[in-house]
């Protein structure tokens, strides 16, 4: 009698989790990087940005946090700090909840509190080159380059875009429309493709001159001015 009860309860369990692995899909994302049209190349490659000003790009990080999927009547929160590498094109790949969905939203930047939290790991962990001081915070945005119009020494470019504190808070949110709904099965898998136009980071809501803004290395209204591009920035490119 026990051994007969143990077995259905076994069985309960079973069929509880096999519903639960089949309810849920798969969403990838894949982050590309163009200028001038074309995929952005690390160190071999040169662009021009909106001022016909030459330049190289040799580093680009940033940090996406608080992805959201918005649908007709359900909203998915993915709570990630993901620190994306211009330099590491593999998707990222999220388990997703059955819905219609027709816009993403996330956010550059990492929110105050992770800002004031201490020493942390993973994306977030200094070592990875992305934190100022626990006064100023974590970077953002960074890119790094060379460049004929730099006034600074040896062309550098350096853009470490940050902070947290207002009111030269630079987190920015981003709204992302879907090209077409975007219906979710159990068991499907999809990809969204989103593209990142470097070209409107110099050019855009705000201008950003080699020449006269070669060097961006602490918060204030030069970030702020970068920050308010990154929406321009961003667009879906395709679902598959």
């Amino acid at each position: 009698m026990i051994r007969s009860l143990f077995k259905k309860i076994c069985s309960c369990i079973a069929f509880v989790l096999l519903c639960n692995l089949f309810s849920y899909a798969q969403v990838s994302f894949k982050f590309n990087i163009t200028a001038n049209g074309k995929p952005l190349l690390l160190n071999d490659s040169s662009y021009t940005n909106g001022f016909n000003e030459a330049y190289q790009v040799t580093r680009l990080k940033y940090y996406i946090s608080n992805i959201l999927f918005k649908g007709d009547d359900v909203m998915l929160f993915n709570e990630r700090v993901l620190l994306m590498d211009a330099g590491n094109t593999d998707s990222i790949v999220f388990p997703s909840s059955n819905g219609n969905y027709h816009s993403l939203d996330f956010t550059i930047g990492v929110d105050s509190a992770l800002n004031c939290s201490g020493a942390q790991d993973e994306a977030l962990d200094p070592l990875n080159g992305m934190f100022w001081t626990w006064n100023s915070g974590y970077i953002f945005f960074k890119l790094e380059g060379y460049s004929p119009a730099s006034k600074a020494d040896l062309g550098r470019i350096e853009h470490h875009v940050g902070g947290y504190r207002f009111p030269n808070n630079v987190a920015r949110r981003i709204t992302l429309p879907f090209p077409r709904k975007l219906e979710v099965k159990a068991g499907s898998k999809h990809t969204i493709i989103v593209n990142i136009d470097l070209d409107k980071y110099w050019k855009g809501i705000s201008d950003i001159k080699i020449a006269d803004q070669a060097l961006l290395m602490t918060p204030g209204r030069l970030a702020i001015k970068a920050a308010d591009n990154f929406q321009g920035m961003f667009s879906i490119k395709s679902i598959e």
